[in-house]
């Protein structure tokens, strides 16, 4: 076989790995999640538990390849003065991109209205998965985003530090747990 044939077969290849490897990271593993009715959740400050918050309109993506990639829209009629008076806010919370194509949910322009001050985020629920905290983003005209962030334990157990005993016990295996994802965590 001339060089030249080697050639065209390797880029072949190359484009077809490249082209799946696009597809299953932005749309293969991601799935819809249904709305069980009290998929929004906040952290009472009274309490310490989540509670349902009143919502409509609400589109989730997930995905079992990790626990993070959950991303979440939904529209409230609660006042935000309200929530920030009732439940758990969080502070310096930035939300991860999501797919383009999940586009009622824009990582930049909840960005920009967190700085700006016309949104605010809260604790939606601690450990949702092991060192994953559900944070909830709502605006003052009512839209609200969902995304998981690492919480200290989780950020301790990925980059392979001690844990401590301020963190609760790892599991050992389960759907949406690290132990299941990384060898050395």
């Amino acid at each position: 076989m001339s060089g030249k044939a080697v050639g065209i077969v390797l880029i072949l290849c190359a484009t077809v790995a490249g082209a799946v490897l696009y597809y299953l990271q932005i749309y293969g593993f991601y799935r819809a999640v249904a709305d069980d009715g009290a998929a929004v959740t906040l952290v009472s400050t009274e309490t310490g538990a989540p509670e349902s918050l009143r919502y409509a309109d609400f589109s989730a993506i997930d995905a079992d390849s990790s626990p993070i990639r959950y991303r979440a829209c939904f529209t409230t009629d609660v006042p935000l003065a309200t929530l920030k008076n009732a439940y758990v806010a969080m502070s310096d919370q930035a939300p991860r991109n999501a797919p383009n194509w999940f586009d009622c949910f824009d990582a930049e322009t909840i960005a920009a209205e967190l700085a700006s001050g016309t949104a605010a985020t809260f604790l939606g629920h601690k450990n949702i998965a092991y060192g994953v905290d559900r944070i909830v983003a709502v605006t003052r005209d009512g839209r609200g985003f969902v995304w998981h962030e690492l919480n200290g334990c989780g950020e301790k157990a990925f980059d392979g530090t001690v844990i401590g005993e301020d963190c609760p016990e790892r599991p050992e295996t389960g759907p949406n747990q690290w132990s299941s994802l990384c060898q050395n965590c």
